[in-house]
C-alpha cells in the first residue's frame, strides 16, 4: 500500500467490515471565532489525516469496488488562487487522485475537518460518481441533441442543446452524489478514528447553496444532518 503526496499545479481541471480504530478525544467544534491552526500545526494534521485515512479509504475501496484502481494520490494544489477547495478526479489511467488546495488545509479548524474532507473526497470515487456523471452527461446530451435536430434546429442550435443537455445531465443526481458521499465518508472518518460530525461543522463556515434548481451541492443543513444521522448508527452522538 503505497500513499503519495505531491504538489500539483492545475491545469482545469454498503458495509464497511473494517475493525474502527480508536476514536480521537472530541472537543468542541470549531465556528468562525476559532483562530486557524499555525501553518506548521496544520500541516502536520494534514499528514496525519493522510497516514490514517488512506489506509482505510483503500481497504473500503477494494472492498466494495475491486474492480477499480483503489491505489489513491493524496495531492496538494499550492496556487492560492484555487482558493478553499477539494476534489477527487482520475488521471489517464484510472487512478483516483485526492485534490486539496492549501487554502483548504490552512481553513480548516481542527483535524476532524480535514479527515471528514479526505473520506467524503475518497467516497466519490468508491462510489464511481465521475463515470456515473459522465454516463449522465452523454445521455442528457444526446437527448436534447435530438430533440433540437427533430425540431429543425440549426448547427449552431443543435450543438448549443447539446452542450445544455450535458450541463444539465451532469447536474442530475450531483446533489445525491455529495449526500452518498457524506455518507460513506462519515463512515471512512470512524473507521480511521476521527469524529465526523466535529469534522461537519466545516460547512457552517462555507456559504449555503440552499435548494438551487440544478445545483451542484444540496444545502448545508441536509449535509450535516446525514452525517449526524450515519455516525449515530456507529455510536457517535454529537
Amino acid at each position: 500500500m503505497r500513499t503519495y503526496l505531491l504538489i500539483l499545479a492545475l491545469m482545469g481541471l454498503a458495509a464497511c467490515n473494517i475493525a474502527p480504530a480508536p476514536i480521537t478525544p472530541s472537543a468542541p467544534p470549531a465556528t468562525s471565532d476559532t483562530p486557524r491552526l499555525p501553518p506548521a500545526v496544520a500541516v502536520a494534521n494534514f499528514e496525519e489525516v493522510v497516514a490514517r485515512v488512506e489506509p482505510v479509504a483503500e481497504s473500503v475501496c477494494r472492498r466494495e469496488t475491486p474492480r477499480q484502481n483503489c491505489d489513491f494520490v493524496i495531492a496538494v494544489e499550492r496556487d492560492l488562487r484555487a482558493g478553499v477547495n477539494a476534489f477527487q478526479t482520475l488521471d489517464k489511467n484510472g487512478r483516483p487522485f485526492l485534490v486539496f488546495t492549501l487554502g483548504l488545509i490552512a481553513e480548516a479548524r481542527n483535524i476532524d475537518e480535514l479527515a471528514f474532507v479526505m473520506g467524503h473526497e475518497a467516497a466519490h470515487h468508491i462510489e464511481q460518481h465521475i463515470p456515473q456523471q459522465r454516463q449522465s452527461a452523454r445521455e442528457g446530451a444526446f437527448v436534447l441533441g435530438t430533440l433540437a435536430q427533430m425540431g429543425g434546429a440549426s448547427q449552431s442550435g443543435i450543438r448549443e442543446a447539446v452542450e445544455i443537455g450535458a450541463f444539465v445531465g451532469a447536474r442530475r443526481f450531483s446533489q445525491d452524489h455529495e449526500l452518498e458521499a457524506d455518507r460513506l465518508g462519515t463512515i471512512i472518518a470512524i473507521r480511521a478514528g476521527f469524529d465526523p460530525v466535529r469534522g461537519s461543522a466545516f460547512f457552517e463556515r462555507l456559504p449555503d447553496p440552499g435548494d438551487q434548481f440544478l445545483g451542484s451541492h444540496p444545502p448545508n443543513a441536509a449535509r450535516q444532518a446525514i452525517v449526524r444521522n450515519t455516525a449515530a448508527q456507529f455510536g457517535r452522538r454529537n
